[in-house]
């Protein structure tokens, strides 16, 4: 006999694997309803993509966190149309796919610049070393902060996320880290204010839509944004994306022979195993959907880790094929709400791919340490130990 369906984006047990889970859910209850954690979720592929698309009804007001947004500055992904649409054109203006694209050199530096040296070392710790590094990097470099201060922006971030068993609340830490990212930009703003620049937050202050500038909180907004969202959904994905290789020897070969095809494989890396599992909605009127009624002003998840496994959509959901015809998955978002990072995102996570794949073509991963970050919202790994394999002459090559 089946044990009771559970659901419980808190624990630990889901954040290890919820993919049994999503099964189960897509099979017995589409709809689902956790009343002890006041919530709904979703997790066929066409309910959700319905809902992300339909805005009046599936509102992002609140937050997408479950636990909602609490004090943070006004973020343009905790927001509706028309106000919504306005933000998303003026940051266009100024995080534009030209800018995105222009950093793929500088993308590279960073890459080889983290890599590198840790092809000297027997094993790393490919996380803390590597993927946690970059994305922070590349977003700082854009928003021009200095390099001593990346560090100290990443631990503010992680601690942010991270959850202690089954409590829904950001810890006394994550409050408090919280309160320094915005502390941070503010005095970053202000600096800029007084003599300018080139980089993003500066554009970001400059940028007018039919007379409209952004505000002093929405320019903070969306750098807590980018430095939370872009910065760790970028350093998860990275870690997944070495994780799932390695496990799949045969698509890493076919792919150190194939690079242009890496490009590709981003795409199935985050479909098939997304950072970004969910997304939490207020549902603004009654919904009534496969039998069950959800009511106005309920908050609901739309499991996007689920949809993307969702066979009813997408051929062999649950096989991880790099190879795979596009598909349409859900991982950046659909309609208003499209990730507006989602360009840099891949573009870091190809760039990456390319340098790890030419430089270690043969590695491993001591499974045995592998440890997962523990947020409803973010899945993938805190700490990720790889062994490089290189012989004499791959080694050199791989260090040049």
């Amino acid at each position: 006999m089946a044990a009771p369906l559970v659901f419980d984006p808190y624990s630990y047990e889901i954040h290890e694997n919820p993919y049994p889970t999503y099964a189960r859910l897509r099979s017995e209850a589409p709809v689902y309803h956790n009343a002890e954690r006041g919530f709904y979720a979703l997790s066929r592929y066409q309910d959700v993509r319905d809902a992300m698309q339909d805005w009046q009804t599936f509102s992002s007001q609140g937050g997408v966190a479950l636990e909602g947004s609490g004090k943070a500055p006004p973020m343009i992904i905790a927001m509706d149309p028309p106000r919504q649409t306005k933000l998303r054109r003026i940051i266009s203006t100024a995080f534009t796919p030209r800018r995105v694209a222009e950093m793929e050199p500088r993308v590279q530096q960073l890459t080889l610049h983290y890599l590198l040296p840790l092809l000297e070392r027997p094993e790393f710790d490919f996380i803390r070393d590597f993927s946690a590094k970059l994305p922070m990097a590349v977003i700082a470099a854009m928003l021009g902060v200095p390099e001593e201060d990346h560090d100290m922006l990443r631990n503010w971030s992680d601690t942010l996320l991270h959850r202690e068993p089954d409590n829904p609340h950001v810890t006394p830490a994550g409050v408090e880290a919280a309160g320094n990212i915005v502390q941070y930009f503010a005095r970053a703003i202000e600096e800029r204010k007084r003599r300018g620049g080139v980089d993003l937050l500066s554009a970001l202050l400059a940028a007018e839509v039919d007379g409209e500038k952004l505000s002093r909180e929405e320019v903070l907004g969306f750098c807590f944004l980018l430095i939370i969202a872009g910065n760790e959904t970028t350093t998860k994905m990275l870690g997944n994306a070495v994780d799932l290789l390695y496990r799949h020897p045969e698509q890493r070969a076919r792919l150190v022979r194939e690079p242009q095809r890496i490009a590709d494989a981003v795409e199935e890396v985050v479909r098939f195993d997304n950072s970004t599992q969910m997304l939490a909605r207020l549902v603004t009127r009654d919904v009534s959907l496969h039998g069950v009624t959800i009511p106005a002003g309920a908050r609901v998840l739309l499991l996007i880790g689920s949809a993307n496994r969702d066979e009813r959509a997408i051929e062999r959901a649950d096989e991880f094929d790099v190879f795979r015809p596009p598909v349409a998955h859900l991982s950046f978002g659909i309609g208003t709400h499209f990730c507006l990072g989602a360009s840099l995102a891949r573009l870091e996570g190809r760039v990456a791919l390319e340098e790890i794949l030419r430089r270690i073509p043969e590695y491993e991963i001591d499974e045995s340490r592998r440890e997962r970050v523990h947020s409803t919202n973010v899945r993938g790994y805190a700490r990720l130990p790889v062994i490089p394999r290189l012989g004499g002459e791959a080694k050199a090559y791989a260090t040049s």
